[in-house]
């Protein structure tokens, strides 16, 4: 991965699904280790997630995005603008899982577009080759595992060559296959997928609420990155404790 472990911790990061450039800046000063810009469940627009993009580098922890779709073209464009990797969403079967990972990858590698003169390219001033070589193995593909198919296919998937690891989507999953999140035919698959990554040697992350106690024990499980919260969530939570404490009675707080 292009981020480090802190400490005993696997890299942790967080949602942006705020259209503001202070949300980058936020994140990097608490500490996290990556963001994830939102473009699949947001109104965030691509010239947005270039700010994001540009802040957070700036602030030394990795901007990645979650695209909203498999296409190669928003893939292009959100590496060009700088983001060190992609969550692509709904990756089902090891057939889309070789589309998504080439339109990220240079030929004859993949797919993808040279556009050396773009924010990742330094505008044109970073050597042709560190430019290639960036997106050849460095820019990460991280498809996202949300079916039930997806998740027993998990072993062709993360076999497949680009593909840097994957993300659970646990709530998409569970929906999915009209359970909780915590019955035993949901968490079962969980499990396997995260020993097929473990026997890959891809890391198989997680994303959950601003759950401190959750994460540690996500991380003593073998999660090799994980999510956590978001900034509207963040916020509305600070938001509501803030007024509600406020305004409970006195000595009841």
């Amino acid at each position: 991965m292009m981020f480090d472990r802190t400490g005993d911790l696997p890299p942790i990061g967080t949602w942006l699904k705020i259209p503001a450039p202070d949300t980058a800046e936020i994140a990097a000063a608490a500490g996290f280790d990556f963001v994830v810009v939102d473009l699949e469940h947001t109104m965030l627009s691509l010239e947005t997630a270039y700010t994001l993009i540009a802040i957070a580098s700036a602030h030394g922890i990795v901007p990645l995005v979650r695209v909203p779709d498999h296409r190669p073209s928003t893939i292009q464009r959100v590496l060009d603008a700088g983001a060190g990797g992609v969550l692509v969403p709904h990756v089902d079967t090891p057939e889309q899982a070789v589309a998504v990972a080439r339109a990220t990858r240079f030929p004859p590698l993949g797919t993808r577009g040279s556009g050396a003169t773009s924010r990742a390219g330094r505008w044109g001033r970073l050597a042709r080759a560190d430019y290639l070589a960036f997106g050849n193995t460095r820019a990460l593909c991280l498809p996202q595992l949300e079916s039930a198919a997806a998740m027993r296919d998990a072993d062709r998937i993360l076999a497949v060559d680009g593909v840097d690891g994957v993300l659970i989507g646990a709530a998409d999953l569970s929906m999915e296959m009209g359970l909780t999140a915590t019955d035993p035919q949901v968490t079962g698959l969980i499990d396997d997928v995260l020993a097929t990554a473990s026997k890959t040697g891809k890391p198989c992350g997680f994303a959950l609420g601003a759950d401190p106690g959750r994460a540690r024990e996500l991380a003593a499980r073998g999660f090799g990155f994980l999510v956590l919260g978001n900034d509207t969530s963040m916020l509305a939570s600070a938001a509501t404790t803030l007024v509600t404490d406020t305004r409970a009675p006195s000595g009841t707080t």
